[in-house]
């Protein structure tokens, strides 16, 4: 309690401006990034200051690992973090999309286009609460999530992560936000990030913004607006996620009129920040900053100059980059970049103020372990059922037949025979789909679940 920013009665404002005060520029710069678990070494995280951790898909402790095992993996690194001069918890991140869908044994929900079919916003606020409780039980505090993408062209092979193509769908699925951190009490000030203690989860709406509107449905694309219709098409849904405080917004791969988003500081800090009242952080995609591609005259890519990807997409407002791998040399231009005066450390500041901001809204400095009474909740049956109810509601049938005299469904429960027929039917990773276990998703039984023909022998 020697320090303001340790002790939980004071404001979050006067502790984040306490810390930020003690903090170095290798600190700050350290709190700005983000790098994955497989590069994560005790001595990186505590001597660096890392701010936080990433799971890529697929990224586990080990094969099958349960919740425990991510909880164990997890509180690890909380301990070398805490373990810096400081003391500052990181941010352990995980795409939780549809479910708490990288961990072996939970509860595997649709995914966005299945609950956009729903109609249904306190479904999806249920479904985040359930979500929220899975992801805490395995000791991670941040998922990125939900994809608030309006999907203008079923091209776009990541349309099954859009809700609709309907804005007004997307606007009214958001409510998963209030379900993943909880509702917040009137008076919370307008884009203040909020978590509702140990059973809730930083949320993070994405990818800002445009992703699921580019020319012919192409991924990472261009999507050629105006700035109009972006915000009357695309933006709208960001409103609804910042009107429930959500914490974080991702930044999209994705260009508008050519501009790539993770270098626009009109939309990323006069809009989103300024604008919208935006007072969370922005972080990167993964290896977003790789992808930018340079605005000089032969477009060489911008990767092959990191020095330049990182300078645009800092002073456009990024808070946190998504390093994953690359973090020393990362790291290295960031700080020469500060002193050589190219990114102001007034830039600087208020991006770490932002990450701490959110940290101690989140409650990580109070409690930045585990809660091993959740692990209750993995894959329990409240949980199977709601996603039961989620599949019920999201069926949609075209045709019942030829003869609307004759509907084909039901089936008629004296059937001897049912022809159950494609390979799809016994084959619970297909079911699943994509960010299930890992990025792209994978066939066979690939974690704890039924298959329709398991089902169909089951109930005939």
């Amino acid at each position: 309690m020697d320090c303001l920013y340790k002790n939980p009665n004071e404001p979050i404002e006067a502790r984040v401006k306490d810390l930020l005060s003690r903090m170095t520029l290798k600190e700050k710069v350290g709190q700005m990034t983000q790098i994955e678990r497989r590069v994560a070494t005790p001595s990186a995280v505590r001597d660096l200051s890392i701010g936080s951790i990433v799971s890529g898909g697929g990224s586990a402790p080990f094969e099958n690992a349960m919740a425990s095992d991510w909880a164990d993996m997890v509180d690890g690194f909380q301990k070398s973090a805490l373990g810096s001069r400081l003391g500052i918890p990181l941010i352990y991140g995980i795409d939780a999309v549809h479910g708490n869908n990288n961990i072996y044994g939970a509860t595997i929900f649709p995914h966005n286009v299945g609950l956009g079919a729903t109609r249904d916003a306190d479904l999806a606020q249920r479904i985040g609460a359930a979500t929220a409780l899975e992801v805490r039980a395995s000791g991670v505090p941040y998922t990125f999530a939900p994809c608030v993408a309006v999907c203008k062209d079923p091209r776009w092979g990541r349309c099954y992560e859009s809700y609709s193509e309907d804005t007004e769908i997307v606007r009214k699925m958001s409510s998963i936000v209030s379900g993943l951190q909880g509702q917040p009490p009137q008076g919370h000030p307008h884009g203040y990030p909020f978590v509702a203690g140990r059973n809730k989860v930083i949320a993070c709406a994405k990818h800002f913004v445009g992703d699921g509107g580019t020319e012919k449905g192409k991924n990472e694309g261009n999507t050629m607006l105006s700035y109009e219709e972006l915000e009357r098409i695309h933006m709208s849904p960001y409103l609804d996620c910042i009107s429930q405080n959500v914490s974080t917004i991702m930044v999209s791969y994705s260009s508008w009129n050519g501009r790539g988003l993770h270098s626009d500081p009109f939309l990323v800090t006069e809009i989103l920040k300024e604008k919208l009242g935006f007072k969370g952080l922005v972080i990167s995609d993964w290896e977003g900053l790789e992808r930018l591609w340079s605005d000089f005259p032969n477009s060489t890519p911008c990767g092959s100059d990191y020095r330049n990807c990182i300078l645009s997409a800092v002073n456009a407002g990024i808070d946190m980059v998504m390093v994953p791998f690359r973090f020393q040399l990362f790291l290295e231009q960031l700080t020469s970049l500060v002193k050589s005066g190219e990114v102001p450390l007034a830039r600087i500041d208020d991006a770490v103020e932002r990450i701490l901001r959110v940290k101690f809204a989140a409650g990580l400095f109070e409690s930045p372990f585990s809660d091993r009474s959740l692990l209750n909740t993995v894959g329990c049956k409240q949980h199977r059922d709601l996603a039961r109810e989620s599949v019920r509601k999201s069926l949609v049938l075209l045709k019942n037949g030829k003869d609307q005299s004759k509907p084909f469904l039901p089936l008629n429960g004296k059937a001897k025979r049912i022809l159950v027929a494609g390979t799809h039917a016994d084959d619970l990773g297909y079911q699943c789909g994509g960010w299930t276990i890992s990025w792209f998703g994978s066939s066979g039984r690939i974690t704890i679940g039924t298959t329709v023909l398991d089902a169909i022998k089951e109930a005939v």
